[in-house]
């Protein structure tokens, strides 16, 4: 026998493999009682960010920090052991290309993740609760990304910005100051082409990532099923002519409730529905329901539970406002978007019975009329807002329902159908809906279509009409006029 190969006459081994394993065994009787285990390890990949989640065994401090040349994020988990095979994470999709483990110190245990482009990191641990043990979350932000893939027409905005800027003033009470100043400047402005733009549906598919929601009796989850109800009601909205959808999210990661609503408001959208489906602690209870905001509490005991229930995601995802210092602003913005809520309030309720309407007609409803209670998703002071609850996934005969494409189909069919019956009604003024309204109208007697060069002083003057009593009569808020809208004449 060679001497570089000596083997040990206990166990057969060559002396280097057995120093090697008796080197790991000391590391980990090093180990002090107590000590966490990672024992899992879950990546869930957003277009503006990654989500590392690392189940633990014990709570256990993290230190994270990056190096750059080559860029790398760096997880140092103290007095922590690892029981998982790192190799097993699906990186697709994330800034993740590779990730390695080591032994630090001793007793500690270091994750090294290699990075395909800039990250901005932040961490926090979570305590167990009902679904999960002690938790170490990574969120790995990608700078100037949005979470939607594909945002609206910079020109749609801009126009549903001046809108909602007009709506705004008329709503501080600056509305009508403004219109009673007839400067030349502003009275002369001829007609601007109709922009016929599109009405953005804002679609939130509920929960997400290491959030699964509600589990039903056959382990059927509810983020799997409303993300799927979501992406047909997304084909439904952009299939009609006038309508565009956004999800907030289109793949199984996390997004927290503020955030959602930011994506909305960003995307200057005209309507945002979130869906999720229900749960209660019996099997019995059954039905779907519509939620819009209530600022006074809930209309009753169950609204109430669920709406604490459903606002409990954002500690499950780990973003309750004491864990990061942007929250702050965020606390004052809600003041502020508590005071702004009651004409969306009264539009979310008008839009709510259209679309229980219509889902009355495809499952039996839990409650005959749109409830109201205090979720987060819905307080947004410019966008009328819905929460369905498309049924008790608790419910084994609901569950087996929401499981199946041809149910689920005639869910979002139900939904845009109400949708689009109240959009139709009270299109917003620069829609193509709003277009196709004016343009269907007769203009005879007291009205009037603009045309091209038409400006609001000459056309108050060939009616002979103030120009302060023509806008007060169309309820104008500034003095853009668009090619094809219709103005009604008041009667002097």
């Amino acid at each position: 026998m060679s001497g570089s190969r000596r083997l040990c006459r206990w166990c057969n081994l060559p002396k280097r493999w057995l120093s090697a394993w008796l080197t790991s065994c000391l590391v980990l009787f090093a180990l002090p009682v107590g000590a966490a285990e990672v024992d899992n390890v879950r990546l869930w990949a957003a277009p503006d960010h990654a989500r590392l989640v690392f189940d633990l065994s014990t709570a256990a401090d993290a230190n994270v920090f990056l190096l750059d040349d080559p860029r790398r994020l760096v997880i140092d988990l103290e007095q922590s052991g690892l029981n998982t095979d790192l190799a097993r994470l699906d990186l697709e999709g994330s800034a993740i290309s590779e990730v390695r483990s080591g032994i630090r110190d001793g007793t500690g245990l270091r994750v090294v993740l290699e990075l395909a482009r800039d990250v901005e990191p932040r961490h926090f641990s979570l305590p167990p609760n009902d679904q999960y043990g002690h938790r170490l979350v990574v969120d790995m932000e990608y700078p100037g990304e949005s979470a939607v893939e594909n945002p609206i027409d910079p020109i749609e905005a801009m126009i549903r910005e001046q809108e909602i800027a007009a709506e705004r003033a008329h709503r501080e009470g600056t509305g009508e100051a403004t219109s009673s100043v007839e400067s030349a400047d502003t009275v002369t402005q001829p007609a601007k082409p109709h922009p016929k733009r599109d009405i953005i549906i804002a679609i939130d598919a509920g929960h997400g990532g290491e959030d699964p929601g509600a589990i039903g009796p056959s382990g059927t989850r509810e983020k799997d099923v409303v993300l799927e109800i979501a992406r047909r009601l997304q084909r439904q909205v952009d299939g009609a002519d006038g309508f565009r959808a956004v999800m907030i999210r289109d793949g199984d990661y996390y997004i927290g409730l503020r955030q959602r609503t930011r994506i909305a408001r960003e995307q200057k959208a005209d309507f945002f529905v979130s869906i999720h489906a229900d749960a209660f602690n019996s099997p019995r209870p059954n039905g779907s329901s519509v939620y819009a905001l209530s600022q006074r509490g809930a209309t009753s005991e169950t609204a109430q539970w669920l709406a604490e229930s459903e606002n409990q995601a954002d500690l499950i995802g780990g973003v309750d406002g004491s864990l990061s210092l942007k929250d702050k602003d965020e606390v004052l913005r809600g003041v502020l978007l508590d005071l702004t809520m009651t004409a969306t309030l009264n539009d979310s309720l008008s839009i709510g019975g259209q679309v229980l309407d219509r889902l009355g007609r495809v499952n039996r409803l839990h409650k005959s009329q749109v409830e109201q209670a205090g979720f987060m998703v819905l307080k947004s002071p410019d966008i009328p807002s819905l929460l369905v609850e498309t049924g008790f996934i608790s419910n084994p005969d609901e569950e087996r329902r929401l499981r199946d494409g041809a149910y689920q189909q005639r869910l979002a069919e139900a939904l845009f159908s109400g949708l689009r019956e109240h959009f139709q009604r009270n299109p917003p003024p620069a829609s193509l809906l709003a277009w196709q309204r004016d343009n269907q109208r007769s203009t005879a007697g007291n009205q009037y279509r603009i045309q091209p060069g038409d400006t609001l002083s000459e056309i108050a003057a060939r009616h002979q009409v103030p120009v302060a009593q023509l806008k007060q009569a169309n309820e104008l808020n500034g003095d853009v006029i668009r090619v094809g809208q219709v103005l009604r004449i008041p009667r002097s």
